[in-house]
């Protein structure tokens, strides 16, 4: 008996649906193990329905668990079609996921449709224990990759450059792959919290923003660390100091039952304090995907549980100036949180 399989059909009572159909393809994975570029899960109360087309029908066939159908690889007439006829009423949908065209595919059948949106995706945000290894294993690999970082020198190369070095760093430490391409933000680019290394090259006297991120067993890891890259001004020095103090207090506030809202707010505290704005939220769940469930952000709402993970992550951004964000990748537990992200948050300056 698949535990998470039986979880959705918990579910299924609650939201008072016959049947499911889970399209997207990190759910899919997560429910049966299965990985596609175009598979479909139909779960009813007695049946796990496993559809894929032709190219994937022998590794489908080999999941445990599952009936295996093959169809054609057109959604219409192919997964659609087999619906219809597998179908008993209502049968909720990933409205989060499956497109518009999709739908009215699905609506062709007659199957009565309910569209339900981060079904698959809540019941993935408390992590099972060799879920939590594979992330544990992640987040080494970054703290290992980041130790070799501090010993480079950087000054004079190129952000993109950086950021090749760093994807190259986390294969050579054992990374499947990168969980996301690496942000490098140097100098007035290290005040973009999302920036997209480029041409500049890293200079004296500046932040370094460096967010990255492996991938072990399908599972991610997510930490960021700031650089100084010789004296900063004492502007930066400032902004370090707040961003350092923020991300502690919101760290010791980390616990089940925990609220997401509250944890995001005693960041922000510190940082509007100090007199600068906040431009995000304080974190998100980690897990087969980099951005999950559950989020730490002002719009948040509801309690952490053990066995989530998420991200500890303020930042201090000064336009055109510069940045800082320090970011922890953690695990709730019922007394407090498991720091998995464990480089120094000392100050640390590159050559």
């Amino acid at each position: 008996m698949n535990p998470r399989v039986e979880r959705l059909r918990a579910e299924l009572e609650r939201l008072e649906v016959a049947s499911f159909l889970v399209s997207n393809p990190v759910n899919v994975r997560y429910l049966t193990g299965f990985e596609s570029s175009n598979a479909f899960v139909f779960v009813t109360r007695e049946d796990v329905v496993l559809m894929t087309d032709g190219r994937y029908a022998e590794a489908a066939r080999a999941v445990e668990g599952v009936e295996a159908q093959v169809v054609e690889r057109d959604f219409l007439p192919g997964v659609a079609t087999n619906l219809g006829r597998l179908a008993d009423g209502p049968v909720a949908f990933e409205s989060d996921h499956l497109t518009v065209a999709r739908h009215g595919d699905l609506l062709s059948t007659g199957a009565e449709l309910v569209p339900l949106a981060a079904v698959p995706l809540a019941l993935r945000a408390v992590k099972e224990p060799a879920e939590l290894d594979a992330i544990r294993h992640a987040a080494r690999i970054v703290d290992t990759v980041l130790a070799r970082f501090a010993e480079e020198s950087f000054v004079g190369r190129r952000e993109a450059d950086v950021a090749w070095w760093i994807v190259r760093a986390i294969h050579e430490e054992g990374g499947d792959d990168v969980s996301f391409a690496p942000i490098v933000g140097s100098g007035p680019n290290a005040a973009m919290p999302h920036h997209h290394p480029g041409e500049r090259e890293l200079d004296a006297g500046e932040t370094v923003v460096v967010d990255l991120g492996a991938r072990v067993d399908g599972y991610c890891s997510d930490c960021t660390r700031t650089f100084a890259t010789g004296e900063l001004p004492e502007e930066l020095r400032e902004a370090y100091e707040v961003c350092r103090n923020a991300q502690g207090a919101a760290l010791a506030e980390v616990r089940a039952g925990a609220d997401s809202q509250g944890l995001d707010a005693v960041a922000r505290r510190e940082i509007e304090g100090a007199g600068h704005e906040v431009l995000h939220g304080l974190g998100h769940g980690v897990g087969l995907e980099v951005h999950e469930l559950p989020v730490l952000r002002q719009t948040a709402a509801g309690p952490l549980a053990a066995g989530n993970v998420v991200t500890v992550e303020p930042g201090v951004y000064l336009a055109g100036r510069g940045g800082v964000r320090i970011e922890d990748l953690v695990v709730v537990t019922e007394d407090g949180c498991e720091v998995l992200s464990c480089f120094t948050k000392e100050l640390v300056t590159l050559d």
